[in-house]
């Protein structure tokens, strides 16, 4: 899959496109990318994605911006599993933000990324005020040579499958609820880097992974299968939220301690994928009860996986 920064001044060929931020990349988007990839095939043109960084609510409000489900790496590697050719990453800037539609659709749409077929979420609105809507895109398709199609919601168990259905199943530690809604356990993919070693010193030790500035989507300690050790996924226990025992800093940080694993992993880029809550993170009073809960975490997690070994 091919990723580009930007718009083109001019598009080189035309294009199969779909617009969004796909945020996790769940099943609704999911259902949406096969029917883009599906079109792109049977019209012979390149399957193309145009997605924001960052997300349009980071940029207009972000102290209450939602939790991101995914890195930018995290959802391009979705995308590609999708099958998409090509994916823009559009910054959103104070730019982008003051286009009326009918510029999106001249300069974005039409000459940037030639598009020939337009596949769009029942809710997508575009625009300075969100003016855009499906309606103006048939509009303007028909006079600019393009075809618009809606992609219905996608309701799995009576609900829609939406990004923030899945930030609400994480937030309330439903990680079975969450997986329905991605089609898979949810995950979190990132670089194992140098940490303090406190995990050493209280006999836990631990597999840092770099989170950069992302605020998670959920926190605890989670029973975890981790991806990018060994041919087969390794069971441990993880712990991801800001260490109240330890610090103050706020920091959020992903611990993941391994089970029967000793060798040294720094650098390896892991995919931490989340199978069961166990409990919510709290403060000791003391190192020494942290300890003794660390140890607990470990049998917990370990009985669990007992009853729900891993499967290749």
């Amino acid at each position: 899959m091919q990723v580009f920064r930007g718009i083109p001044e001019r598009a080189a060929q035309s294009s199969v496109l779909t617009i969004g931020n796909f945020d996790g990349v769940h099943r609704g988007h999911q259902a949406l990318l096969k029917l883009l990839t599906d079109k792109a095939r049977s019209l012979a043109l390149p399957a193309v994605v145009l997605t924001f960084e960052p997300h349009p609510r980071e940029y207009f409000s972000p102290a209450d911006a939602p939790a991101r489900l995914a890195s930018l790496r995290e959802k391009l590697l979705l995308l590609a599993s999708c099958g998409v050719d090509r994916v823009h990453v559009c910054r959103f800037d104070a730019r982008l933000a003051a286009l009326t539609a009918d510029q999106f659709i001249d300069d974005i749409l039409v000459r940037g990324l030639g598009v020939r077929h337009l596949i769009i979420g029942d809710d997508f609105r575009f625009g300075v005020k969100r003016q855009g809507d499906f309606a103006l895109l048939q509009a303007r398709g028909a006079s600019h040579r393009f075809a618009v199609e809606a992609m219905p919601t996608l309701d799995v168990g009576g609900e829609r499958a939406s990004s923030s259905a899945v930030r609400e199943a994480l937030a309330e530690g439903d990680l079975a609820h969450a997986a329905r809604l991605l089609g898979r356990p949810y995950s979190i993919a990132g670089r194992v880097v140098h940490g303090d070693k406190i995990g050493r010193t209280l006999g836990y030790p631990t597999v840092n992974i770099q989170m950069k500035h992302r605020r998670p989507a959920l926190s605890g300690v989670f029973a975890v299968a981790v991806e990018g050790l060994a041919a087969e996924l390794v069971a441990g226990v993880a712990s991801i939220g800001v260490r109240p025992t330890i610090t103050a800093s706020g920091r959020p940080t992903l611990e993941v301690h391994l089970f029967d694993w000793g060798r040294d992993c720094y650098g390896a880029h892991l995919r931490i994928h989340f199978l069961n809550k166990q409990r919510d993170e709290a403060k000791f009073e003391s190192l020494d009860a942290l300890i003794a809960q660390i140890a607990r975490d470990a049998e917990n997690a370990r009985a669990w996986f007992a009853q729900h070994p891993i499967r290749p």
